[in-house]
C-alpha cells in the first residue's frame, strides 16, 4: 500500500487545527501538521498533493501576526496543487493575494446560516443553505483578482470564495467541526479536487509509529510513567511493540488515586505481559505539597514538579540497577497540548496538563508516540493493538487525579469526599447502562458549602457536582441530557453515604465555553 501522499496543515494557532488533520485522515488521506514559523516551501515534497492554511486567534494587521512566503501560492499554482484557507487562513490568503481584510461590524462566534452563491467546486453537493460554525472578528470585504464569491451569511458577505482556476479555496467558517452542517462533504470535495487516493488507514499509523520508535530508540533504554489509562498503556504496548523489555513502566501512587486503583493498574499492566513494573508510592510526599493550596494552575504545577522529582529518582535508582535510561516516555496527547498552549507559539493556554509543563528530567529525552492524535484514536490504536476493552473503554481520567476534582484549597476531607463519590457516580452509571454512551461522567467536590437538614438537625456540609458530557475527541463536548431518575438516585447515594455531602448539582454547560474538567 502506497501510503506517501500527503496533504499539508500550516497551523496558525487555532484551537481547532488538529482536528483538520483528524478529519483528514478519516476521509483516509495521510496528513501532516507544521507550525507556520517552522514552514518553508523546500517542504512542499513531490508527494505532497494539498495543502491547508488553518484557524488562528491572531488579527493580521497585528505586528506579530503569522504569516508564510507568499511565493506559496505562485508555487502551488505551477505544480497545481489546491489550497484551502480556513478562518485566519482564509484571510490571509486573501491578504497575501493582494484583496483586503477589515475588522467586522459584528463579530461572529458560534452557528450561522452559509448561503451557497453561483456555482461552486468546493460547495458543490450542499444545499442551498447550510448551517455553519463561525469564530472570528475580521473579515474579507475585498477579494484579490482572479477570485469570486462562493458563500456569504448575514454578517459576513464573503463567506467563502475560490479562484477562477479552481486552486485556491477560502471559507470563514470552520468545515472541520461537526457543528458544521456539511463540514465533512467541504472537506471531501477539497481531497477529490487534490486528486488523493483514500488507502490510508489507522493500522498504516501503528506500523509507522512502531518503525519510528524502534528507529529513534535503538537498543536504548525508555522509562515510562504509566498510569493505568489508555493513553500511557498504548504509549507502553507501541513502545514494547519496538523494543521489547527494555521498557521500564513506573507507576507512581500520588494519594488522588480512584479507590481500588492501585491494585487495578498493576494487574492490569502485568495481564498485558509487561516485565518490569515499578511502584512507587509517593502519596504522603504529593499530600504535604498540595495540602492548602487554592489556586489550579498552582496545584498543577506543583503536580507537575513533584512527579517530576518522583520520576526523576525512580529513574537514577533503576539506572543502577539496569543501566542508563535514555528516554522518558509519556502518553501526552494532542488536547493535553491544545490546553497547555504547546501545538505552536500562536496557541493560547488554557490551562496546563502535567505532564505537557512538566520540567524534562535532565538526563532523559522525551517520547511522545501519541502526541498528535485524539482520545478516540487512541482507543481504535488500542483496540488493534489487542488491548482489552476494561482499559480502553474507560473514561479519561486526569493525570493529576482528584487534585482536578476538587475546587479551592485541597483537604483530607475533600480527597475522602472525592474518592468516594468517583465510585458511587461509576457504579450507577454502569449499572443504569450509561458509561458506555458517555465521553466522561464525574462528580466534583465545590469549594463551597450549603444549608442542609439532616437527621431532623441543620447541617453545612459542601457541594458536589456531577460533570457528565459525550463528545467524539474531547474538543468540543455537550453535556450529556441524563434521566433525571438516575440523577436523583446518584444525589441520593452521595448524601447519604458520603460524609460531610448534603447536596448534589448537575452541571448543564457545553465545552465551549466550558472546559471539560473543573481546574
Amino acid at each position: 500500500m502506497n501510503i506517501h501522499e500527503r496533504l499539508l496543515v500550516i497551523d496558525f494557532g487555532s484551537q481547532y487545527t488538529h482536528l483538520i488533520c483528524r478529519r483528514v485522515r478519516e476521509l483516509k488521506v495521510r496528513s501532516e501538521l507544521i507550525p507556520w514559523d517552522r514552514f518553508s516551501i523546500d517542504l512542499i515534497e513531490e508527494d505532497v498533493k494539498g495543502i491547508i492554511l488553518s484557524g488562528g486567534p491572531k488579527s493580521i494587521y497585528e505586528d506579530d501576526a503569522p504569516t508564510i512566503d507568499p511565493y506559496i501560492f505562485t508555487y502551488a499554482r505551477k505544480r497545481k496543487i489546491p489550497i484551502l484557507g480556513i478562518c485566519y487562513g482564509h484571510q490571509l490568503m486573501a491578504h497575501l493575494l493582494g484583496g483586503d481584510v477589515s475588522r467586522g461590524k459584528k463579530r461572529e462566534y458560534g452557528p450561522a446560516i452559509l448561503e451557497i452563491v453561483g456555482e461552486s467546486k468546493l460547495l458543490t453537493g450542499l444545499p442551498k443553505k447550510s448551517r455553519v460554525w463561525m469564530s472570528h472578528g475580521d473579515l474579507v470585504i475585498k477579494l484579490p483578482s482572479n477570485m469570486k464569491i462562493s458563500g456569504r451569511t448575514e454578517n459576513c458577505p464573503i463567506a467563502a470564495y475560490e479562484s477562477i482556476d479552481g486552486l485556491f479555496f477560502g471559507v470563514q467558517f470552520h468545515p472541520e467541526v461537526k457543528h458544521t452542517e456539511y463540514g465533512m462533504k467541504i472537506l471531501d470535495n477539497f481531497l477529490k479536487l487534490c486528486g488523493f487516493r483514500r488507502d490510508w488507514v489507522i493500522s498504516d499509523i501503528i506500523n509507522q509509529k512502531i518503525k519510528e520508535i524502534r528507529q529513534r530508540v535503538g537498543g536504548s533504554r525508555v522509562l515510562l510513567a504509566a498510569s493505568g489509562g489508555v493513553d500511557s498503556t498504548v504509549t507502553a504496548k507501541l513502545i514494547h511493540e519496538a523494543i521489547g523489555d527494555n521498557l521500564h513502566l513506573v507507576f507512581i501512587n500520588t494519594g488522588f488515586l480512584r479507590e481500588g486503583e492501585v491494585e487495578w493498574v498493576l494487574n492490569m499492566l502485568r495481564n498485558l505481559g509487561f516485565k518490569n513494573i515499578h511502584y512507587v508510592d509517593a502519596s504522603d510526599r504529593f499530600l504535604k505539597a498540595l495540602l492548602g493550596v487554592e489556586h489550579p494552575e498552582e496545584k498543577r504545577k506543583i503536580f507537575a514538579r513533584i512527579y517530576a522529582e518522583v520520576l526523576e529518582e525512580a529513574a537514577k535508582k533503576l539506572e543502577r540497577e539496569y543501566g542508563r535510561f535514555r528516554f522518558l516516555a509519556q502518553g501526552t496527547i494532542y488536547p493535553d497540548r491544545v490546553e497547555s498552549g504547546a501545538t505552536s507559539s500562536t496557541t493560547d493556554k488554557i490551562k496546563s496538563h502535567h505532564n505537557v509543563v512538566m520540567p524534562t528530567l535532565s538526563s532523559l529525552e522525551k517520547l511522545e508516540p501519541l502526541a498528535d492524535f485524539y482520545k478516540d484514536e487512541v482507543r481504535k490504536i488500542a483496540r488493534l493493538l489487542g488491548i482489552p476493552k476494561e482499559v480502553w473503554g474507560r473514561h479519561p481520567f486526569p493525570g493529576p487525579g482528584l487534585l482536578v476534582r476538587i475546587l479551592g484549597s485541597i483537604t483530607e476531607e475533600k480527597i475522602r469526599i472525592a474518592r468516594r463519590a468517583h465510585k458511587i457516580v461509576e457504579e450507577e452509571a454502569k449499572k443504569w447502562g450509561i458509561y458506555d454512551e458517555l465521553w466522561q461522567i464525574f462528580p466534583v467536590v465545590l469549594d463551597s458549602k450549603a444549608v442542609g437538614v439532616k437527621g431532623d438537625a441543620r447541617s453545612y456540609e459542601y457541594i458536589v457536582a456531577i460533570r457528565a458530557v459525550k463528545s467524539e475527541d474531547a474538543m468540543t463536548a455537550e453535556f450529556a441530557r441524563l434521566p433525571w431518575e438516575f440523577l436523583e438516585h446518584v444525589a441520593k447515594r452521595i448524601v447519604n453515604e458520603v460524609e460531610g455531602v448534603n447536596r448534589v448539582v448537575y452541571d448543564v454547560t457545553h465545552k465551549p465555553p466550558a472546559t471539560i474538567e473543573y481546574e
